[in-house]
């Protein structure tokens, strides 16, 4: 006869002691452990027959996936949705995963067969009123609202789906393990057999997973270990454009990103997102210079925006939206230091524009121009943008796939660009554009002064 023990578990790494700990061993988070109630009448699964076999001699089975009807989705997927595989999607409250889910679900139930969407959170009729707003109705979509996980496995044992949606993974419970519903025992077990459940039977399967105050997905990490890709779902609630990146993605590449718009019709993909981005730029002003960034393997345009003025304050203001705060203080110490310019006396403040935020090295040239051009009060021609790393010394350094940053530009009407001298090297052939490269940021304030 088995009894129930007392453990206390980490929320975070899912660490288990038989004692609560301030903070835990293995991941070093404090005050973690919760307080779950184990079963110890339980052994360890039984080890299916097997024979260890040559990687020459494993047959692999054909990838078969399924087109969402969503080309950003599918484009961050790795080409689709694949069969039997186990997606996690996360996302801050709010920001549009349960309605991208839906218009999902609704795409899938007309191009393949019968959708659930199941829903522990909100009642059908809510999401009815959701499918309605945003043009989801079809009649093979199916709508469940059910927290007891015994009582979904019926239902999906009943009945053979294309595609199952559970939104979400934290509110799903089952009785006998005796935590509260959310709890990592709890989230760890359903996940583990949804992720059987979905390879034995070759149904794909959506998880939407709520997120913590600092941005990571709820729950212990062993969730993200478990599934086949993990998906965020990025955005500022002030804004309108959302980024969908891969975190994981057993089946294909975690560089790609998708850009999409939320509309009062639902949510919309962004299919040439740097058109979109640059139609509010200002025109001959200071302090504003556009920079091809790379967003996996997509080129995308986005306007840096830098203001220096003079110190309201004893001690200057720095502010940094969309960017890394101590990568704007470094380039600022590097500017101090190598072309003499003080702002000991001044406020610079720095925005990426769209809401967007961007960590690639590739921003430090068009940090650095939009300074120098506040600073001097000198206009970047329209037709111009820049790209490329400074490093300490005040060299700038090349940066990976010039070609296609170039074409990005080109194809929406640029006409010069500056970049590393080191990048010249990397072209292949010889772009339509004028291409204007230096070494230092010696030589970029020296073209900044004389196009401003």
């Amino acid at each position: 006869m088995s009894k129930n023990i007392t453990n206390y578990v980490c929320d975070q790494c899912g660490y288990s002691s038989r004692k609560w700990m301030g903070r835990c061993p293995q991941c070093q988070a404090w005050n973690s452990f919760q307080e779950e109630l184990v079963s110890a009448g339980r052994g360890p699964a039984l080890a299916v027959n097997s024979e260890p076999l040559p990687i020459s001699q494993v047959e692999s089975g054909e990838e078969i996936r399924y087109r969402t009807g969503i080309q950003e989705l599918d484009r961050v997927l790795g080409g689709g949705i694949v069969n039997g595989s186990l997606i996690l999607l996360g996302g801050a409250p709010g920001i549009g995963k349960s309605t991208l889910v839906l218009q999902v679900a609704s795409l899938f139930s007309k191009k393949y067969n019968k959708v659930l969407y199941i829903s522990g959170e909100e009642s059908a009729a809510q999401i009815k009123i959701r499918a309605e707003r945003i043009d989801a109705i079809h009649e093979n979509l199916y709508i469940l609202a059910e927290t007891y996980f015994d009582q979904i496995l019926s239902h999906l044992d009943r009945e053979r789906y294309s595609l199952v949606i559970i939104d979400s993974i934290q509110t799903i419970s089952d009785p006998d393990l005796g935590s509260s519903p959310g709890s990592v025992s709890q989230i760890k077990e359903i996940t583990n057999r949804l992720m059987m459940f979905a390879k034995s039977r070759g149904i794909p399967i959506i998880l939407v997973g709520h997120v913590t105050k600092e941005g990571e997905l709820a729950g212990p990490r062993v969730l993200e270990h478990l599934v086949d890709a993990v998906l965020h779902f990025e955005g500022d609630r002030s804004y309108s454009y959302r980024l969908l990146r891969a975190v994981k993605n057993r089946f294909g590449s975690t560089n790609e990103v998708g850009v999409f718009e939320m509309k009062n019709s639902g949510i919309a993909e962004v299919l040439n997102p740097s058109q979109l981005f640059l139609e509010e730029r200002p025109r001959e002003v200071s302090g504003s210079v556009i920079v091809p960034v790379m967003e996996g393997s997509r080129p995308i345009l986005v306007e840096v925006q830098a203001l220096v003025s003079s110190a309201t304050f004893t001690v200057p203001q720095r502010a940094a939206t969309g960017v890394d705060y101590k990568r704007v203080m470094m380039l600022l110490a590097v500017l101090e230091k190598k072309l003499g310019i003080n702002f000991q006396t001044r406020d610079v403040h720095i925005n990426i524009t769209g809401g967007f935020r961007i960590n690639e090295p590739a921003l430090d040239m068009g940090i650095v121009t939009a300074i120098i051009s506040s600073h001097g009060d000198l206009p970047i021609p329209d037709n111009m943008a820049v790209v490329g790393e400074i490093g300490l010394a005040g060299e700038v350094r090349a940066v990976s796939n010039i070609s296609q940053r170039i074409n990005e530009l080109k194809k929406i009407g640029f006409e010069k660009i500056i970049l590393p001298q080191g990048n010249l090297k990397g072209l292949e052939e010889e772009p339509e554009i004028n291409l204007l490269a230096i070494n230092n940021i010696h030589d970029l304030y020296r073209i900044v002064s004389e196009v401003g």
